[in-house]
């Protein structure tokens, strides 16, 4: 075979590796291409492809190990020449270039003669690379196809993968992120914490069971506005109507028995003896007599005060027994409420007084209502849920929700270091756990 044929073959084949470049379905096909579709024609014994100062694709295997010695030893190679600014230019890569162990892996793991093309972005910068190792020199007339056909691998790339997400990364660029984290630890931010909140009622008027009984009827409704004197609700009053009527019975028992003995005293000693026992009698009568009429006036709770009334439920007390001084309900001024907080011993942080104090409803998340901190318990008590926790009181900056809706409380503290912020929690468990 003559010399123009001889190179008219070897164009062919070259042009060939250009078609199978850009007729990759995806990067995996594309990479699998670059390090064994050019073996034929170049003569290479194996070859590297490198993204970002990472191995991608490997001669002749199927998946890389990121761990294996000649995985490893090609990352440091070619980091080591990146720091050396030898990356850009296509060309044979001498020993002298690397370190003394970077050389020994290199013959023990690699090829004498190893070429590195290249593969740049439209800019010109550097993404990645091919590292081809063979035993032969490489000739001038093979270095001239190499770099135009990378020029073409990185065109294939980039059609591929527009975005281009590899990137070699410079030796300082890990310190500098690392100084960069470090000072964004240390910037001051404010200290938060979520508390589950509740409206209750301002300065309410507490109506407690005047006596001990059974609720017999509850005559409002939550929230139901009331004036001074309505009705609110009645006791069971048939044990007590009853004790009143005998109470009146025998007030008129001992009235007439006293009665009879001072007739008779003018004429009977005995009779006038027993005057001044049958008068104590009578007037303790009357007593047991206006107690028991006290009673029976005190089933008909009445309101002292304007407002609306705030309870849960009225069938919860029908037909309960209740004792004197239980709670019953509230009446309150609707325009006059407050926000209590129940902040969880574990997310407890110090709060000023007057602390910031953001209230989001359940019925209404996306509005928030400002408030300011006004009292905080110093003692924490079992919350609702079972859990620990400390009461906190807060007013309203403006006109209040309405009494009894819930939702969660966002409580600001002092400034302090991101780092703080982020690990108080995880510091606080392991103190805990540790004993600290």
């Amino acid at each position: 075979m003559n010399a123009a044929a001889q190179a008219e073959q070897v164009f062919a084949r070259f042009l060939l590796l250009e078609r199978q470049a850009r007729a990759a379905a995806d990067a995996d096909q594309l990479a699998w291409s670059l390090v064994n579709d050019g073996q034929a024609l170049f003569g290479f014994r194996h070859a590297a492809l490198l993204l970002g100062g990472k191995v991608r694709a490997l001669t002749g295997i199927a998946q890389v190990e990121p761990h294996a010695p000649f995985v490893a030893f090609v990352e440091r190679a070619v980091a080591q020449l990146l720091a050396q600014e030898r990356l850009a230019a296509p060309g044979p890569v001498a020993p002298e270039w690397l370190d003394e162990q970077t050389r020994a892996d290199w013959q023990a793991l690699s090829a004498a003669r190893v070429f590195w093309l290249p593969l740049t972005d439209r800019q010109g910068a550097v993404f990645g690379g091919l590292w081809l190792a063979r035993e032969q020199p490489w000739s001038d007339a093979e270095q001239a196809l190499l770099s135009p056909l990378g020029e073409a691998y990185a065109h294939a790339w980039l059609a591929l993968q527009p975005r281009r997400p590899w990137r070699a990364q410079r030796p300082w660029r890990p310190l500098a992120l690392a100084g960069v984290v470090l000072a964004g630890l240390a910037l001051p931010v404010r200290q938060s914490v979520l508390a589950p909140a509740e409206v209750v009622p301002l300065g309410g008027r507490v109506v407690a069971a005047p006596l001990d009984g059974v609720v017999g009827e509850f005559l409002v409704r939550p929230n139901q506005p009331v004036a001074t004197g309505d009705l609110l609700l009645r006791f069971d009053a048939t044990s007590l109507r009853a004790q009143a009527d005998v109470a009146e019975h025998a007030l008129g028992v001992a009235e007439a028995e006293l009665k009879a003995n001072a007739q008779r005293a003018f004429a009977d000693a005995e009779s006038g003896a027993r005057v001044d026992l049958l008068a104590a009698r009578v007037e303790q009568k009357r007593a047991e007599r206006d107690y028991a009429r006290e009673l029976l006036a005190r089933t008909e709770v009445r309101a002292e005060r304007s407002g609306i009334a705030v309870f849960a439920d009225a069938e919860r007390w029908t037909g309960k027994p209740v004792q004197t001084g239980e709670r019953l309900l509230e009446i309150a001024d609707p325009a006059s409420a407050e926000l209590r907080i129940e902040l969880p011993v574990g997310d407890a942080i110090a709060l000023a007084p007057g602390a910031e104090v953001a209230l989001f409803l359940d019925s209404d998340p996306l509005h928030r209502h400002d408030a300011r901190l006004e009292r905080q318990a110093y003692e924490a008590q079992p919350a609702p849920g079972g859990q620990l926790a400390y009461r906190l009181d807060a007013v309203f900056a403006g006109a209040p929700p309405r009494i009894g809706l819930r939702g969660t409380a966002k409580l600001y503290g002092e400034r302090v270091p991101l780092a703080l912020f982020l690990l108080r929690r995880p510091l606080a468990a392991l103190r805990q756990s540790l004993g600290l």
